[in-house]
């Protein structure tokens, strides 16, 4: 409905330059028809407001106003070919209704359109193929397992990226991994004095050991003073390029990333790994180039920039530390190395047009600091954009932050494997229920994609922003906004082929030679318009999720293409319907489908044929 909006928009626009010339003449500028979505099905398609907020300025009662914007748009051929007779409701508000005709030419193009009708953003250029977009997010850290906090950055980042990807941005998947820094001092002290068989022997420590080894260095340096000085001392010898001590970081971090690999590649998440380590040539450009712009000041030995419009209790404007007291540098400076090289020209950098952070919302505070820090530093160029994508916590049922019995932070591989074991139980009770029988194969297939589909669906179709409260027993219900429930209408229309319905063929014919392929398609229930009318709202869907970066408006859509689906599915034949409406509505399932698989696909979730 995007394109057809626009089109409407332009076609008001003039209409009313025509019919309000002084209006025009006074505003110097464009007038705006304020064109939206009917706000309820009976009022039609599009409801244009503009005439209301003119009353005022031109001393005349809004419906008069609109009244002569209709005259015009009734004399305009283009429109009536796009539109039926406009009608005037309340105190001047324009409601618009598509023609029928119209709608089943959108839908004939969608049949034969594989992108559905959704353009890529070189298209809405001109052609001209748009500047790289990064995408920053999971952002897990060596010697440490991901745990349920790594769940939302990790899903809502990658559904992110397949939107811009499937938009047709360059998009570069960076995983900021927590590769450096004062802590691997004491791991690696650890590590040579408890475990050297390790720096000669390959896979000497696993991840799981990992995490434990983890803990016992820490202990250590809480309590021992002399590792303590010894792991400082390592972290000097690391920072200066000691061969040793960088072996010991190379097998850490390895070990690592190997057990990250396993999480990304269960949950189908492709990410370019560049950890904090790759920005440490580029920290002291950072504090020079600073300096360089009058914004560095040394507050108490350390070099500080000193936020505009954020102060603190005592009234003075808070400082953003980008070298400490005794030259070494933190995580804003890190940041800020990243922003700078992110959208330094190639070769020199990435060239980004649009940098996205993926994190908890917790650190709102401290990227509103960088991003305004690189903004006055004069390293995020004019037209360019960077936007922290803020999210809340992942809850129990009890309302408090998810925890194991025992009190600690659930492990992400522990919390995937009890859902596909949830969703297996549930599989074979069904199975059972209904007396049917499927090979192992078939089960375990089904049983991890629905239990992997219910985790991710369950995240985002939550507004990112909020907490939201983790429940299997919700997550994997067979109704409600459920990953099973939109599954379960995909698989519903893969029986309608099953059973002889030739979706194919049907959508084939249907796309077919134009004018030919309109008199072949016919719709006459409410319920065929009703679904069409859901159909066309992809490419709007899909351009509001590319802009406000908010996953949950895709999972509504598809929760309520997939609701109208089964209405129209429940009341109106298919397969015993005569034709040409037997074939029609075959042709309407197959759209359904198509759009419900590049949805879930969108969201990270494969589509199923059976269930």
């Amino acid at each position: 409905m995007l394109r057809i909006a626009h089109l409407l928009e332009a076609q008001l626009r003039a209409a009313m330059e025509r019919a309000l010339p002084e209006a025009a003449q006074a505003a110097g500028q464009p007038l705006d028809p304020q064109l939206a979505p009917a706000s309820k099905p009976e009022f039609g398609d599009f409801q244009a407001n503009g005439a209301l907020p003119l009353a005022k300025p031109l001393g005349q009662p809004p419906r008069q106003i609109a009244q002569a914007i209709v005259a015009q748009l009734s004399a305009d051929p283009a429109f009536s070919e796009l539109c039926l007779e406009p009608v005037i409701a309340g105190p001047g508000f324009i409601n618009l209704t598509l023609r029928p005709e119209r709608l089943t030419a959108e839908v004939a193009e969608r049949l034969a359109d594989p992108r559905l009708g959704v353009p890529t953003a070189g298209e809405d250029a001109g052609g001209q193929l748009p500047a790289p977009v990064i995408v920053d997010f999971s952002s897990p850290n060596i010697a440490k397992e991901m745990h349920v906090g790594h769940l939302r950055s990790t899903i809502i980042g990658d559904c992110l990226a397949r939107v811009l990807e499937f938009r047709g941005h360059p998009v570069l998947r960076l995983n900021h991994v927590g590769d450096w820094g004062t802590q691997f001092g004491m791991l690696i002290t650890h590590l040579k004095q408890v475990a050297p068989e390790a720096l000669t022997t390959a896979d000497a420590v696993d991840l799981g050991d990992l995490v434990a080894f983890y803990r016992q260095a820490k202990a250590r340096f809480d309590d021992d003073e002399t590792f303590q000085a010894t792991a400082r001392e390592e972290v000097v010898n690391l920072q200066g390029g000691d061969p040793l001590s960088l072996k010991a970081w190379g097998l850490l971090c390895d070990q690592s990333r190997r057990e990250f690999q396993r999480i990304y590649d269960r949950l189908d998440i492709a990410l370019s790994e560049r950890g904090e380590s790759f920005y440490n040539p580029y920290l002291q450009a950072v504090v020079d180039d600073l300096k360089a712009a009058g914004l560095l000041v040394i507050d108490d030995g350390a070099g500080c920039v000193f936020l505009e419009g954020v102060s603190g209790k005592d009234g003075q404007p808070l400082p953003l530390i980008v070298q400490k007291s005794d030259g070494g540098f933190n995580y804003a400076t890190t940041d800020l190395a990243a922003i700078r090289y992110r959208f330094a020209p190639a070769p020199e950098g990435d060239g980004a047009g649009r940098v996205i952070y993926v994190t908890d919302a917790g650190q709102a505070s401290h990227f509103a600091g960088v991003f305004q820090v690189a903004r006055r530093a004069g390293w995020i160029p004019e037209g360019a954009s960077v936007e922290h994508v803020p999210f809340g916590l992942v809850q129990g049922e009890d309302g408090k932050k998810l925890k194991t019995r025992a009190g600690d932070t659930v492990r992400l591989r522990d919390l995937l494997d009890e859902a596909v074991e949830r969703a297996e139980a549930d599989l074979r009770r069904r199975l059972a229920e209904e007396e049917r029988t499927e090979d192992e194969a078939f089960i375990q297939q089904v049983a991890t994609t629905v239990g992997l589909a219910a985790v991710k669906y369950a995240d985002l179709s939550t507004n990112r922003i909020t907490n939201y409260q983790f429940s299997f027993d919700r997550m994997l219900a067979l109704t409600g906004n459920t990953a099973p429930y939109l599954l379960y209408a995909v698989v519903r229309i893969a029986g309608i082929a099953r059973k002889g319905g030739d979706l194919e063929g049907a959508g084939l014919a249907a796309a077919g030679d134009g004018a030919g392929a309109l008199g072949w398609l016919s719709f006459t229930e409410p319920q065929e318009w009703a679904l069409i009318r859901e159909l066309l709202k992809l490419d709007g869907v899909i351009a509001e999720v590319e802009t406000e970066l908010l996953p949950n408006r895709l999972c509504s859509y598809l929760f309520e293409l997939s609701q109208v689906f089964n209405r129209f599915y429940d009341q109106v034949p298919v397969l015993k319907a005569e034709e040409p409406a037997r074939s029609s509505r075959l042709a309407l399932c197959r759209l359904t489908a198509d759009t419900l698989k590049l949805g879930l696909n969108l969201l990270g979730i494969p589509a199923l044929e059976r269930m």
